[in-house]
């Protein structure tokens, strides 16, 4: 990880010009910190200020803070970056401080906290801090609680938390534009007492969704819900970090949705409770156990429960289209359909051709066909017993006896105990008995297919 000391102490004094910074003075700016790389960093501990338990960001890190005079100040920098979505296909997005999603922002119930934002894009632009309950003028809608943050100006938002749970911050500024180029972030506030709610890892991560062509780096802008990439904290399988825990460990995972439709994630190998939603902790009284939990447009989700099942288990959005990747959108159904002949004559133009899809898409996930430069394919990864086929919103968590408290690492493929894998049938197989198809009556309907025109 950079700073950005030189940023804030050499060409910054041109950027920090707005007259808001004046107020606690530009001299005395937090460090803006900066990270590109998409591994998934280790919780941040705090140093300073109330204790508390911190998040692990799935491909991503917490942002660092400073106290001063009972604040605690963050840094935000709206810009320009890159991210590698996964293996082999790199986006220019807008994002935060390096990267987008932005780094999560961790506080505490009660904490007073200053935020300020420097704005690198080319547009203005504004923070909305999704879910808080601030003062009206900290809300962050350009126009109507704020002036705009002109390109190369710094604003500041003062504001107190008053209650824990799971919230996000995206733009308010030409909304559209800035969040379909992937700007916004996961902000947690932790209860004023370490143990309220406490467990044993906690994860967060947003969902997000972009509309960028095979071949090409910038996502299309004014998509309304026709997106063909479907990423966690814009990453896509296989490049979704995996989840892990100890046998019997208490996991919670905490979900923003910050696309244009819902997703019914889903969890293997457990029964969770919903216990944190947009408003807050979820009661006991009120929490059903669930192995699916939709999330809307604009919701946050927590999810909690034991994970006492050791294994490989799939996590993944249930829209089946969300697991693929740009490569499957608008492809023909070719099940059943008769390329021969067809294929010969266009293999004369283009000898590369191949039949695709005439026995299903199964193939996509294992076969070495071309794709275009910076695209991935419509499925892929590989698995201990083949192609996982799959693409998108799909990661694993894992959970092993023996994985160490506080061990973020993959633990690689899990050793599956003597007789626990489904296995091939190879002994006879009888016919299946089949019920009668009922016999034709006066009641029953003739369907006369068309044939030709006359009459119209």
């Amino acid at each position: 990880m950079t700073n950005r000391r030189d940023f804030l102490h050499g060409a910054a004094a041109g950027l920090l010009g707005a007259a808001t910074v004046s107020r606690v003075g530009a001299a005395s700016l937090p460090e803006a910190a900066i990270q590109t790389s998409p591994t998934m960093q280790p919780p941040l501990q705090p140093t300073s200020g109330r204790p508390y338990n911190p998040v692990v960001t799935l491909n991503g890190w917490t942002l660092p803070w400073r106290m001063k005079n009972g604040w605690k100040e963050f840094h935000l920098v709206a810009e320009p970056v890159v991210r590698e979505i996964a293996p082999g296909m790199k986006a220019n997005l807008w994002g935060y401080n390096g990267q987008s999603p932005g780094p999560t922002i961790e506080c505490v119930e009660g904490d007073k906290v200053r935020i300020f934002v420097t704005n690198k894009l080319p547009e203005h632009t504004t923070v909305h801090w999704h879910g808080i309950l601030l003062p009206n003028g900290m809300d962050g809608v350009g126009g109507l609680n704020q002036p705009q943050i002109k390109p190369g100006k710094t604003f500041v938002y003062e504001f107190e938390m008053t209650k824990s749970g799971t919230f996000m911050y995206h733009p308010h500024a030409d909304e559209m534009t800035q969040m379909a180029m992937g700007m916004m972030g996961f902000l947690v506030v932790h209860p004023k007492n370490p143990a309220f709610m406490r467990v044993d890892r906690d994860y967060v991560f947003l969902i997000n969704a972009y509309d960028i062509d095979p071949g090409s780096y910038t996502p299309r802008v004014n998509t309304m819900t026709d997106f063909n990439l479907w990423t966690w904290n814009s990453r896509a399988f296989p490049g979704i970090d995996t989840l892990v825990a100890r046998t019997n460990e208490r996991v919670r995972i905490r979900i923003g949705n910050l696309t244009m439709t819902n997703h019914p994630i889903h969890l293997h190998g457990v029964d969770f409770e919903v216990t944190c939603t947009d408003g807050g902790w979820v009661p006991k009284s009120a929490r059903w156990p669930e192995v699916t939990t939709d999330v809307a447009v604009g919701q946050m989700r927590a999810i909690e429960f034991v994970a006492n099942r050791p294994g490989d288990w799939a996590f993944h959005c249930h829209k089946s289209h969300h697991t693929m990747n740009a490569m499957g959108h608008d492809v023909p159904n070719m099940i059943g359909v008769d390329h021969r002949g067809i294929v010969e004559k266009i293999q004369k133009l283009v000898p590369d051709y191949m039949v695709m899809g005439e026995r299903g898409m199964a193939d996509m996930g294992e076969m070495e066909m071309p794709l275009p430069d910076n695209t991935l394919p419509m499925m892929t990864g590989m698995g201990q017993f083949g192609p996982i086929e799959m693409g998108g919103m799909f990661t694993t968590f894992k959970v092993r006896d023996n994985q160490k408290t506080g061990d973020y690492k993959d633990p690689g493929p899990y050793q599956y105990p003597k007789g626990t894998v489904a296995y091939e049938w190879t002994g006879e197989l009888a016919e299946p008995t089949r019920a009668p198809a009922p016999a034709a009556d006066e009641k029953t309907v003739t369907v006369i297919k068309p044939n030709g025109h006359s009459g119209h």
